[in-house]
């Protein structure tokens, strides 16, 4: 029998007897019809899966206790940290949902010269809580025990600090006009991606992200809606460097 994920956003430790989140909760008595002694498997993000045996049920309210902890070994040996530019309705929702599932280790949401989407300052905070909710739900559904985190929203012009963070990861963003496949590399473990939005990079956007040694990659002789190419590109990179 399947062992059901939920993510809880507290310490676990085994032999930790708790009170399962209300949604969790809901989930295990009202759609599952989980039983006392039922087991399921609990994460908070720290790399590790927590199985717990259900201990008491009590109208809405499901106690259970953490029996063992385990370590899924299912998180890619290549990081990956996707710069997304900001998209559309429910775009941003799928990008981050699938990007998670195939791996990836960060994103970014970016506001580029092209991008259509607006949003005040309050707006964007639930955009971005809503976001890293995504990643959370994709991580119950796929297994994964590392919740992907979800930085604060930047305008492509703030760039610069944020990669020289990190000096010994390569950045690429996709250049039609680019000589270079990401296959011609011969080994990545750290890897920024940088995806347009959906009237994709201008032509003053590429120049900021080349005078920050951005390299511009070729993925293929169709052009990719937004949604499309950062995940296509994602699936290459952990096929060829990851552990697809």
């Amino acid at each position: 029998m399947r062992s059901h994920r939920f993510y809880s956003a507290i310490t676990l430790a085994v032999a930790d007897i708790l009170e399962l989140p209300k949604e969790a909760s809901h989930h295990c008595i009202q759609v599952l019809r989980y039983k006392i002694g039922a087991q399921l498997t609990l994460f908070n993000g720290d790399g590790f899966d927590y199985i717990a045996q259900i201990k008491s049920i009590e109208g809405k309210r499901c106690q259970v206790e953490i029996i063992e902890k385990t370590v899924p070994q299912n998180e890619s040996p290549l990081k990956i940290h996707l710069f997304q530019g900001v998209a559309r309705g429910e775009k941003m929702d799928l990008i981050i949902q699938k990007s998670t599932e195939l791996g990836v280790t960060q994103v970014t949401p970016v506001f580029t010269e092209r991008c259509n989407v607006k949003l005040d300052e309050k707006r964007l905070n639930k955009k971005q809580t809503h976001w890293q909710a995504v990643a959370v739900s994709a991580c119950e559904q796929s297994g994964r025990s590392v919740v992907p985190k979800i930085n604060p929203a930047i305008n492509i012009k703030q760039i610069k600090p944020i990669l020289d963070k990190e000096p010994k990861t390569i950045s690429f963003l996709l250049e039609p006009t680019a000589s270079k496949h990401l296959h011609s590399y011969d080994s990545l473990k750290s890897v920024n991606l940088f995806i347009g939005p959906e009237g994709g990079l201008s032509n003053n956007d590429i120049q900021v992200l080349e005078n920050v040694s951005v390299h511009g990659v070729k993925l293929g002789p169709r052009i990719l809606r937004t949604e499309t190419a950062g995940l296509a590109c994602i699936a290459i990179l952990q096929s060829h460097f990851g552990d697809i």
